[in-house]
């Protein structure tokens, strides 16, 4: 791992020559710190949401609302005890038409995947803080890119099946 100013860094988990920013679809998972139970509870093979993860489902359905120019599709989502995954589709638009060789690089993120993980993430803590002031998500998110028919039907069942699956899981 490389120091900057002295300090330990991660590395970025990002595809280093893929535009993020590209149409495409996106599988995501984004934890809460601690992996902490702030969205709910699975009682009998079903996911009660507690008013922090009814926030999370409402950010998540906001964000399609609130950046029509970028041309999102919403694919399956769940909200879990402790984390939050989602299929997304960035359709073609003016932003990503434009010029189709810009590699993935550090520096401000704009209407791309990175832009909206932030805006749910800032969306989903700002209101969730009123309710419980302790509430954080872990810094990073997890990101793949789904290249094919196969892949994006794999994803969107294990989507459907993740609170079902919820006693299986090791960190659990």
């Amino acid at each position: 791992m490389d120091k900057y100013k002295g300090k330990y860094r991660n590395e970025s988990a990002r595809h280093p020559t893929w535009d993020y920013a590209n149409a495409g679809l996106y599988f995501i998972t984004i934890c809460t710190r601690d992996r902490k139970h702030f969205f709910g509870e699975i009682n009998l093979g079903k996911m009660e949401l507690s008013d922090i993860g009814k926030i999370a489902e409402q950010e998540w359905l906001k964000t399609f609302e609130m950046r029509p120019d970028m041309n999102l599709w919403m694919g399956k989502f769940v909200v879990m005890p402790d984390h939050f995954h989602a299929v997304i589709g960035i359709g073609e638009n003016e932003f990503n038409t434009q010029n189709t060789s810009r590699p993935n690089k550090f520096g401000p993120q704009s209407k791309n995947l990175a832009s909206i993980i932030r805006g749910f993430k800032i969306g989903v803590t700002t209101n969730a803080r009123k309710t419980n002031p302790d509430f954080a998500w872990q810094s990073l998110y997890h990101d793949r890119i789904i290249r094919n028919e196969k892949s994006h039907l794999a994803i969107s069942n294990y989507i459907e099946n993740n609170v079902r699956n919820w006693k299986k899981d090791k960190l659990n």
